[in-house]
Order: structure tokens, then C-alpha cells, then sequence
């Protein structure tokens, strides 16, 4: 993709948010498409057959035949998938298996990723997309992602009678997506995995070095990856180096996850340490890449084109494109490997198509969510 040829580029930029958007206008079309495609995968596995998916067309038979499952209840399923029984919960056999930063009850969750499952990652590059769409600039492919993403290897588990890596989703996305999106991420993920997957000081600090050594003299136009560590790695250059990022680099935007508030709590001091970019929430776990933020407005619009949402509210189950304003609930999620998966975040809808994840699924989240909301003067606005 050449930065010197606009209309070309205007195209294929094009080409890769118009579902999206069509499935925005139209999102009750476009989640029965999502759950026919789905369930055509699941009639593949032995977990689908148990639940007759290849009888299923509506949604009302779907929440009919298959529960709503945490990962505790997927995670025997899990564990044999690992041990060699792939066809239980995939119809093609894991690339990878990523591991989350977090915890459930103590222990890290594996997730298998498929083709399938990864080739759908790219979505989360739309959010850098359409701000190139809507501000014409191409000139940040002329530049590089500064690339901050956790380690693609970790370790290897046995599937079957082979070895399996494992590593963390962000760092999985990078090394086998990226060189299907339209700029370049520096350092590589291969670099970054070449230093080892601890996660001591010590350990974050060579990554850091590493992404400053490769990037100094780089064009740092965009920076993806985790907000937290972003400004771990702003406050790592002043410490080490004696400057901010801003010092070193122009970047026009910032495209960042894992935690609720980037565009509040967080904003000020990304601003601070990279300077006036824009920042470009994606909405994501290590189950996949499920919304990013659309422009300037201060929430994320769902990937209704590929992931199947449903929300457990007050009033029962309904669709994530049916949720009034100001409602919340707790989101369930249908992947190509989960089906009717309740990832444990709390969402809060604002006028359609805008959500915002406000934290993880506990009594205290919409009040510490009205608190810092309440702290940051941004009083629920978009």
C-alpha cells in the first residue's frame, strides 16, 4: 500500500471498514448473518452437535439449546481441547493459545485462537482506519506503530502430538496480523519475543529499551497496545533517557485497550507523555476483538459483522444493539471457539451504536464507574 497513490489507498481503507459500517446501520441483519456463519462452525464440533447447532436458525433456538457458559464451565472442555481432543470445541485445529494478564480465581485462562479466530483480530485496525478516512491523512503510513505489545510466546503446551505455543493475545494479533494492516510495527513482535516472556521490572525495562533503541530514530506515527503500558513506557524514557515521547515523535494517534477510562481517566496524561494525538479506544479481551472507537465520540462501536453480542440485563437477555441508553448489563459473547460465552464485563450503553466497558462484573462497578466519571468532570458525556 503506497502513501504516494491516495485513491488507491482511499480504497483499500475503504474495503476494510465498510462492513463495519454496513453492519452498524443495520445491526439486527447483521448478527442473524453472524449467528448463521456461527453456527455452521459449531455443527462442526462434538460441543455443537451436543447442542443440535446444525438444527438451530433463530436466536430464540440458540439461547434455547446452548447455555450462557463462564470460563469455569468451558474450562474442562478447555483442558482437553489441550490434551488432544481438538474437535470438541474447534472445527480447525489452534495456531496458538493465548493466555490473559489477569486472573480467574488465581489462575491465568487459556483461550485457543484458530485462523478463523485470528484473521478476525484485524478488525481491531479500523479504528486507525477510519480516523485516516476522516482526517486524510495518509501520511501516518509513511511512519511506524510503535509496537508495546506483551510477549506472542511464553511457553508451549502438548496438543495432541505436537507443541503448542502460548503467549498473550496482543502479542499473538501482532506477529501473524499485522502484516495484513497497513503499516509497519517496530520493533517486531519476533524481538520482542526474542527477550522472554517474564514480567518483572527487569523484563519490562529490556522491552522498553528495545522498542526506544528501534524507534528513536523511527517515525513514530501511531502507538497500539495496552494504555497502561504506554504510560510505563512515557515514564520509563523520562527516567532512562531524560525525555517524553512527545520529545522524540509526532504521533497523530494512539489506538489503545485492556482498561475502561482511556479516554477519560487515562487521557490526560497520555497527552501529556505523547502529546496532542488522538486517542482511539479498542475494545477487546483475549477472546477477541469485539469494538473500537468510531471518532471523536468517547466510545467504542461494536464489531456487530463478526461477533455474535448478547447482554444480560435487569430485564432478562437481550441484544447489545437493543440496549436503551443508560442501561447496563453484563455481555455475552459468541465467537468462532465460545459459544454464548459470558466474559464477566460490565457495559453501559449510550445513544446507538456507542457502549463503553466501565469494568469488570461486580456490585461496585457502576459506582466507582459514576466516581470517576465524577472525578475526570466528564459526567457520562460522549
Amino acid at each position: 500500500m503506497s502513501a504516494h497513490n491516495p485513491q488507491q489507498m482511499l480504497g483499500m481503507l475503504n474495503a476494510l471498514v465498510q462492513p463495519w459500517n454496513d453492519a452498524v446501520a443495520d445491526p439486527a441483519k447483521a448478527q442473524q448473518q453472524v449467528l448463521t456463519r456461527l453456527l455452521q462452525i459449531y455443527a462442526q464440533t462434538d460441543y455443537g452437535k451436543q447442542h443440535n447447532a446444525a438444527q438451530i436458525s433463530t436466536r430464540e433456538d440458540y439461547r434455547r439449546a446452548f447455555p450462557v457458559a463462564t470460563y469455569e464451565d468451558f474450562k474442562p472442555l478447555i483442558q482437553r481441547v489441550m490434551a488432544g481432543e481438538v474437535n470438541l470445541l474447534l472445527n480447525e485445529p489452534p495456531i496458538g493459545w493465548a493466555i490473559t494478564r489477569g486472573t480467574t480465581k488465581g489462575e491465568s485462562k487459556f483461550i485457543p485462537m484458530t485462523p478463523t479466530d485470528l484473521k478476525m483480530r484485524i478488525s481491531a485496525s479500523r479504528a486507525m482506519v477510519n480516523f485516516v478516512l476522516q482526517t486524510q491523512r495518509f501520511d501516518l503510513f509513511q511512519g511506524v506503530n510503535l509496537n508495546l505489545n506483551f510477549p506472542s510466546v511464553v511457553g508451549k503446551v502438548k496438543v495432541g502430538d505436537r507443541e503448542v505455543e502460548y503467549g498473550y493475545s496482543s502479542g499473538i494479533y501482532t506477529k501473524y496480523v499485522s502484516a495484513s494492516t497497513p503499516i509497519r510495527s517496530v520493533p517486531s513482535q519476533n524481538e520482542i519475543d526474542a527477550l522472554g516472556g517474564g514480567k518483572t521490572q527487569r523484563d519490562w525495562d529490556a522491552r522498553f529499551e528495545l522498542a526506544y533503541e528501534k524507534c528513536k530514530g523511527q517515525n513514530v506515527t501511531l502507538v497500539g497496545g495496552v494504555a497502561p503500558t504506554a504510560v510505563l513506557f512515557g515514564r520509563y524514557l523520562k527516567r532512562k533517557h531524560g525525555v517524553y515521547p512527545k520529545d522524540l515523535w509526532k504521533t497523530q494517534i494512539m489506538t489503545l485497550g485492556s482498561v475502561p477510562g482511556i479516554n477519560t481517566r487515562y487521557q490526560p496524561v497520555l497527552n501529556a507523555l505523547y502529546g496532542a494525538a488522538a486517542i482511539r479506544e479498542i475494545y477487546g479481551a483475549t477472546e477477541g476483538m469485539f469494538g473500537q472507537q468510531r471518532d471523536e465520540r468517547r466510545a467504542w462501536v461494536p464489531n456487530y459483522d463478526l461477533f455474535f453480542f448478547e447482554v444480560e440485563t435487569r430485564s432478562g437477555v437481550k441484544m447489545l444493539h437493543e440496549m436503551r441508553a443508560g442501561e447496563m448489563g453484563s455481555l455475552v459473547v459468541s465467537t468462532p471457539v465460545l459459544a454464548r460465552y459470558k466474559i464477566g464485563d460490565t457495559l453501559r450503553a449510550f445513544q446507538p451504536p456507542y457502549f463503553r466497558c466501565i469494568g469488570r462484573e461486580r456490585w461496585f462497578t457502576p459506582i466507582l464507574y459514576a466516581w470517576e466519571e465524577f472525578q475526570s468532570f466528564n459526567l457520562g458525556r460522549l
